[in-house]
Protein backbone atom coordinates (compact mmCIF):
# COMPACT_ATOMS: atom_id res chain seq x y z
CA UNK A 1 0.00 0.00 0.00
CA UNK A 2 1.26 3.48 -0.79
CA UNK A 3 0.24 6.71 0.90
CA UNK A 4 -2.42 9.01 -0.59
CA UNK A 5 0.27 11.65 -1.21
CA UNK A 6 2.39 9.16 -3.17
CA UNK A 7 -0.63 7.92 -5.07
CA UNK A 8 -1.46 11.51 -6.02
CA UNK A 9 2.14 12.17 -7.09
CA UNK A 10 2.15 9.06 -9.25
CA UNK A 11 -1.09 10.14 -10.89
CA UNK A 12 0.32 13.60 -11.59
CA UNK A 13 3.45 12.11 -13.13
CA UNK A 14 1.42 9.84 -15.41
CA UNK A 15 -0.64 12.84 -16.49
CA UNK A 16 2.59 14.71 -17.17
CA UNK A 17 3.92 11.87 -19.35
CA UNK A 18 0.60 11.61 -21.18
CA UNK A 19 0.27 15.35 -21.83
CA UNK A 20 3.80 16.56 -22.50
CA UNK A 21 5.48 13.43 -23.90
CA UNK A 22 2.53 12.17 -25.89
CA UNK A 23 2.92 8.69 -24.42
CA UNK A 24 0.51 6.08 -25.75
CA UNK A 25 -2.08 4.51 -23.43
CA UNK A 26 -0.22 1.18 -23.42
CA UNK A 27 2.97 2.98 -22.41
CA UNK A 28 1.17 4.80 -19.59
CA UNK A 29 -0.23 1.49 -18.34
CA UNK A 30 3.25 -0.05 -18.40
CA UNK A 31 4.67 2.93 -16.47
CA UNK A 32 1.94 2.62 -13.86
CA UNK A 33 2.48 -1.12 -13.46
CA UNK A 34 6.25 -0.71 -13.11
CA UNK A 35 5.99 2.08 -10.54
CA UNK A 36 3.31 0.37 -8.46
CA UNK A 37 5.41 -2.79 -8.38
CA UNK A 38 8.42 -0.83 -7.19
CA UNK A 39 6.49 1.14 -4.56
CA UNK A 40 4.71 -1.95 -3.29
CA UNK A 41 8.06 -3.69 -2.88
CA UNK A 42 9.39 -0.79 -0.83
CA UNK A 43 6.24 -0.87 1.29
CA UNK A 44 6.81 -4.53 2.07
CA UNK A 45 10.56 -4.06 2.46
CA UNK A 46 10.10 -1.38 5.09
CA UNK A 47 6.90 -2.84 6.55
CA UNK A 48 4.98 0.38 6.15
CA UNK A 49 3.20 2.57 3.65
CA UNK A 50 5.62 4.54 1.52
CA UNK A 51 4.93 8.24 1.46
CA UNK A 52 6.95 11.06 -0.05
CA UNK A 53 9.28 11.24 2.94
CA UNK A 54 10.47 7.61 3.08
CA UNK A 55 10.64 7.34 -0.70
CA UNK A 56 12.95 10.37 -0.88
CA UNK A 57 15.42 8.57 1.44
CA UNK A 58 15.83 5.37 -0.60
CA UNK A 59 19.43 4.16 -0.69
CA UNK A 60 21.56 2.30 -3.21
CA UNK A 61 21.18 -0.82 -1.05
CA UNK A 62 17.39 -0.49 -1.25
CA UNK A 63 17.59 -0.32 -5.03
CA UNK A 64 19.79 -3.40 -5.14
CA UNK A 65 17.36 -5.26 -2.91
CA UNK A 66 14.46 -4.41 -5.24
CA UNK A 67 16.36 -5.50 -8.34
CA UNK A 68 17.47 -8.73 -6.68
CA UNK A 69 13.88 -9.44 -5.68
CA UNK A 70 12.69 -8.86 -9.25
CA UNK A 71 15.31 -11.20 -10.68
CA UNK A 72 14.46 -13.87 -8.10
CA UNK A 73 10.84 -13.68 -9.29
CA UNK A 74 12.03 -14.54 -12.77
CA UNK A 75 11.79 -11.03 -14.25
CA UNK A 76 13.99 -10.88 -17.35
CA UNK A 77 16.84 -8.39 -17.55
CA UNK A 78 15.14 -6.56 -20.41
CA UNK A 79 11.91 -6.14 -18.40
CA UNK A 80 13.80 -5.07 -15.30
CA UNK A 81 15.72 -2.47 -17.32
CA UNK A 82 12.41 -1.08 -18.55
CA UNK A 83 11.04 -0.91 -14.99
CA UNK A 84 14.19 0.79 -13.73
CA UNK A 85 13.92 3.35 -16.52
CA UNK A 86 10.36 4.16 -15.43
CA UNK A 87 11.44 4.45 -11.78
CA UNK A 88 14.28 6.82 -12.70
CA UNK A 89 12.02 8.98 -14.81
CA UNK A 90 9.50 9.25 -11.98
CA UNK A 91 12.21 10.04 -9.42
CA UNK A 92 13.79 12.71 -11.59
CA UNK A 93 10.40 14.42 -11.90
CA UNK A 94 9.53 13.93 -8.20
CA UNK A 95 12.90 15.24 -7.01
CA UNK A 96 12.45 18.45 -9.00
CA UNK A 97 8.98 18.85 -7.56
CA UNK A 98 9.73 17.98 -3.92
CA UNK A 99 13.32 19.19 -3.71
CA UNK A 100 15.18 16.06 -2.58
CA UNK A 101 18.37 14.39 -3.85
CA UNK A 102 17.62 11.46 -6.21
CA UNK A 103 21.22 10.32 -6.83
CA UNK A 104 20.80 6.92 -5.17
CA UNK A 105 18.05 6.00 -7.63
CA UNK A 106 19.43 7.72 -10.71
CA UNK A 107 22.89 6.17 -10.27
CA UNK A 108 21.53 2.61 -10.21
CA UNK A 109 22.94 0.66 -13.13
CA UNK A 110 20.60 -1.01 -15.54
CA UNK A 111 21.02 -4.78 -15.95
CA UNK A 112 22.76 -5.81 -19.15
CA UNK A 113 20.87 -7.80 -21.72
CA UNK A 114 21.39 -8.99 -25.26
CA UNK A 115 19.45 -6.86 -27.69
CA UNK A 116 17.35 -8.88 -30.06
CA UNK A 117 18.05 -7.93 -33.64
CA UNK A 118 15.08 -8.00 -35.98
CA UNK A 119 15.10 -10.79 -38.56
CA UNK A 120 13.27 -9.92 -41.75
CA UNK A 121 11.87 -12.66 -43.92
CA UNK A 122 13.19 -13.38 -47.39
CA UNK A 123 11.06 -11.95 -50.20
CA UNK A 124 9.60 -15.31 -51.17
CA UNK A 125 8.93 -16.19 -47.52
CA UNK A 126 7.06 -12.90 -46.97
CA UNK A 127 4.89 -13.55 -50.01
CA UNK A 128 4.28 -17.14 -48.93
CA UNK A 129 3.23 -15.91 -45.48
CA UNK A 130 0.58 -13.62 -46.99
CA UNK A 131 -0.75 -16.46 -49.14
CA UNK A 132 -0.72 -18.98 -46.28
CA UNK A 133 -2.39 -16.99 -43.48
CA UNK A 134 -5.68 -17.09 -45.36
CA UNK A 135 -5.59 -20.90 -45.34
CA UNK A 136 -5.78 -21.01 -41.54
CA UNK A 137 -9.34 -19.67 -41.27
CA UNK A 138 -12.53 -21.71 -41.41
CA UNK A 139 -14.65 -18.85 -42.77
CA UNK A 140 -13.95 -16.94 -46.00
CA UNK A 141 -14.41 -13.50 -44.45
CA UNK A 142 -11.90 -14.27 -41.70
CA UNK A 143 -9.45 -15.54 -44.31
CA UNK A 144 -9.85 -12.26 -46.20
CA UNK A 145 -9.41 -10.32 -42.95
CA UNK A 146 -6.16 -12.06 -42.01
CA UNK A 147 -4.73 -11.65 -45.48
CA UNK A 148 -5.64 -7.94 -45.48
CA UNK A 149 -3.96 -7.30 -42.12
CA UNK A 150 -0.73 -9.10 -43.02
CA UNK A 151 -0.66 -7.37 -46.40
CA UNK A 152 -0.82 -4.00 -44.63
CA UNK A 153 2.06 -4.98 -42.36
CA UNK A 154 4.28 -6.00 -45.25
CA UNK A 155 3.00 -3.76 -48.02
CA UNK A 156 2.82 -0.52 -46.04
CA UNK A 157 5.19 -1.16 -43.13
CA UNK A 158 2.49 -0.57 -40.52
CA UNK A 159 2.75 -1.65 -36.91
CA UNK A 160 0.06 -4.19 -36.05
CA UNK A 161 -1.60 -1.68 -33.71
CA UNK A 162 -1.74 0.82 -36.57
CA UNK A 163 -3.29 -1.68 -38.97
CA UNK A 164 -5.87 -2.82 -36.42
CA UNK A 165 -6.64 0.80 -35.55
CA UNK A 166 -7.97 1.69 -39.01
CA UNK A 167 -11.57 2.93 -38.93
CA UNK A 168 -14.29 3.32 -41.60
CA UNK A 169 -13.16 6.90 -42.27
CA UNK A 170 -9.86 5.47 -43.54
CA UNK A 171 -11.47 3.33 -46.26
CA UNK A 172 -11.45 2.91 -49.13
CA UNK A 173 -7.72 3.29 -48.64
CA UNK A 174 -6.35 6.39 -50.39
CA UNK A 175 -3.11 6.51 -52.34
CA UNK A 176 -1.45 7.94 -49.22
CA UNK A 177 -2.60 6.99 -45.74
CA UNK A 178 -2.18 9.31 -42.76
CA UNK A 179 -1.02 7.29 -39.74
CA UNK A 180 -0.75 8.42 -36.12
CA UNK A 181 2.03 6.31 -34.67
CA UNK A 182 3.87 6.05 -31.37
CA UNK A 183 3.87 9.18 -29.27
CA UNK A 184 1.20 10.72 -31.48
CA UNK A 185 3.67 11.20 -34.33
CA UNK A 186 2.02 11.58 -37.70
CA UNK A 187 3.39 10.22 -40.97
CA UNK A 188 2.19 9.63 -44.53
CA UNK A 189 2.39 6.10 -45.90
CA UNK A 190 1.92 5.21 -49.58
CA UNK A 191 -0.65 2.44 -50.07
CA UNK A 192 0.27 -0.18 -52.65
CA UNK A 193 -2.54 -1.55 -54.88
CA UNK A 194 -2.25 -5.03 -53.33
CA UNK A 195 -3.04 -3.62 -49.88
CA UNK A 196 -6.02 -1.66 -51.19
CA UNK A 197 -7.34 -4.73 -53.01
CA UNK A 198 -6.95 -6.96 -49.95
CA UNK A 199 -8.73 -4.49 -47.64
CA UNK A 200 -11.56 -4.01 -50.14
CA UNK A 201 -12.01 -7.77 -50.44
CA UNK A 202 -12.24 -8.06 -46.67
CA UNK A 203 -14.75 -5.21 -46.38
CA UNK A 204 -16.99 -6.84 -49.00
CA UNK A 205 -16.87 -10.18 -47.18
CA UNK A 206 -17.17 -8.96 -43.58
CA UNK A 207 -20.65 -9.75 -42.19
CA UNK A 208 -20.48 -7.13 -39.43
CA UNK A 209 -21.68 -3.52 -39.88
CA UNK A 210 -18.98 -0.86 -40.08
CA UNK A 211 -19.81 1.49 -37.23
CA UNK A 212 -18.06 4.84 -37.56
CA UNK A 213 -16.41 4.65 -34.14
CA UNK A 214 -15.29 1.02 -34.42
CA UNK A 215 -12.16 -0.37 -36.14
CA UNK A 216 -12.76 -2.05 -39.49
CA UNK A 217 -11.03 -5.28 -38.52
CA UNK A 218 -13.33 -7.42 -36.41
CA UNK A 219 -13.03 -10.56 -34.35
CA UNK A 220 -15.14 -13.61 -35.12
CA UNK A 221 -17.97 -12.32 -32.90
CA UNK A 222 -17.91 -8.78 -34.24
CA UNK A 223 -15.79 -7.09 -31.59
CA UNK A 224 -12.44 -5.40 -32.23
CA UNK A 225 -9.72 -7.66 -33.58
CA UNK A 226 -6.80 -8.00 -31.18
CA UNK A 227 -3.13 -8.49 -32.11
CA UNK A 228 -3.04 -11.92 -30.46
CA UNK A 229 -5.39 -13.31 -33.11
CA UNK A 230 -3.00 -12.32 -35.92
CA UNK A 231 -0.03 -13.61 -33.94
CA UNK A 232 -1.69 -17.01 -33.66
CA UNK A 233 -2.61 -17.09 -37.34
CA UNK A 234 0.95 -16.26 -38.33
CA UNK A 235 2.33 -18.84 -35.90
CA UNK A 236 0.23 -21.53 -37.59
CA UNK A 237 1.28 -20.31 -41.03
CA UNK A 238 4.98 -20.27 -40.22
CA UNK A 239 4.77 -23.84 -38.89
CA UNK A 240 3.13 -24.87 -42.15
CA UNK A 241 5.86 -23.09 -44.13
CA UNK A 242 8.72 -24.26 -41.93
CA UNK A 243 9.72 -20.70 -40.99
CA UNK A 244 11.45 -19.80 -37.70
CA UNK A 245 9.70 -18.40 -34.64
CA UNK A 246 10.98 -14.95 -35.61
CA UNK A 247 8.42 -14.83 -38.44
CA UNK A 248 6.02 -12.65 -36.44
CA UNK A 249 3.71 -9.77 -37.39
CA UNK A 250 6.46 -7.32 -36.50
CA UNK A 251 8.87 -9.19 -38.78
CA UNK A 252 6.64 -8.28 -41.71
CA UNK A 253 7.32 -4.61 -40.95
CA UNK A 254 11.05 -5.37 -40.78
CA UNK A 255 10.75 -7.16 -44.11
CA UNK A 256 9.00 -4.17 -45.68
CA UNK A 257 11.91 -1.92 -44.73
CA UNK A 258 14.68 -4.31 -45.72
CA UNK A 259 13.18 -5.28 -49.06
CA UNK A 260 12.49 -1.65 -49.90
CA UNK A 261 16.09 -0.75 -49.10
CA UNK A 262 17.44 -3.66 -51.14
CA UNK A 263 15.32 -2.50 -54.08
CA UNK A 264 17.09 0.86 -54.04
CA UNK A 265 15.06 2.77 -51.48
CA UNK A 266 16.70 5.64 -49.60
CA UNK A 267 17.39 4.93 -45.93
CA UNK A 268 16.23 8.39 -44.86
CA UNK A 269 12.94 7.99 -46.74
CA UNK A 270 12.42 4.56 -45.22
CA UNK A 271 12.98 6.11 -41.79
CA UNK A 272 10.12 8.51 -42.48
CA UNK A 273 7.84 5.74 -43.78
CA UNK A 274 8.41 3.71 -40.62
CA UNK A 275 7.99 6.70 -38.32
CA UNK A 276 11.36 6.28 -36.60
CA UNK A 277 12.77 9.23 -34.69
CA UNK A 278 16.31 7.92 -35.08
CA UNK A 279 18.10 6.74 -38.19
CA UNK A 280 19.93 4.16 -36.07
CA UNK A 281 16.59 2.46 -35.35
CA UNK A 282 15.95 2.15 -39.07
CA UNK A 283 19.46 0.78 -39.45
CA UNK A 284 18.64 -1.97 -36.97
CA UNK A 285 15.39 -2.76 -38.78
CA UNK A 286 17.15 -3.16 -42.09
CA UNK A 287 20.45 -4.58 -40.81
CA UNK A 288 22.16 -1.98 -42.98
CA UNK A 289 25.93 -1.76 -42.62
CA UNK A 290 27.58 1.16 -40.84
CA UNK A 291 29.28 2.45 -44.00
CA UNK A 292 25.93 2.88 -45.72
CA UNK A 293 24.46 4.57 -42.66
CA UNK A 294 27.35 7.04 -42.51
CA UNK A 295 26.93 7.81 -46.21
CA UNK A 296 23.33 8.86 -45.55
CA UNK A 297 24.38 10.74 -42.41
CA UNK A 298 27.11 12.64 -44.27
CA UNK A 299 24.71 13.62 -47.03
CA UNK A 300 22.11 14.93 -44.55
CA UNK A 301 24.37 16.57 -41.97
CA UNK A 302 25.01 20.35 -42.28
CA UNK A 303 28.74 19.77 -41.96
CA UNK A 304 28.66 17.83 -45.21
CA UNK A 305 27.86 21.01 -47.17
CA UNK A 306 30.73 23.31 -48.20
CA UNK A 307 28.97 26.49 -47.04
CA UNK A 308 28.41 25.08 -43.55
CA UNK A 309 32.02 23.90 -43.46
CA UNK A 310 33.32 27.41 -44.28
CA UNK A 311 31.18 28.91 -41.54
CA UNK A 312 32.52 26.45 -38.96
CA UNK A 313 36.18 25.88 -39.92
CA UNK A 314 37.16 24.67 -36.45
CA UNK A 315 34.86 21.67 -36.60
CA UNK A 316 36.62 18.65 -38.16
CA UNK A 317 35.00 16.83 -41.05
CA UNK A 318 33.29 13.56 -40.38
CA UNK A 319 35.29 10.48 -41.34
Amino acid sequence: MISPAMSSALGDWLDHKRALNGAASNTITAYQTDLLGFLNFMTSYYSGAQGLGPISRITVSDMRAWMASERSRGVAARSLARSLSAVKSFYRWLADREGFEPTAVLSTRSPKFQKKLPRPLAVDAARAMIDTVQLQAGEPWIAARDMAVVTLLYGCGLRISEALGLIPADVPLPATLRIIGKGGKERLVPVIPAARTAVNAYLEACPHPMDADQPIFRGSRGGPLYPRAIQIVMANARMQLGLPATATPHAMRHSFATHLLNAGGDLRSIQELLGHASLSTTQAYTAVDTARLMKVYDAAHPRAHPRAARQSPTIPDLP
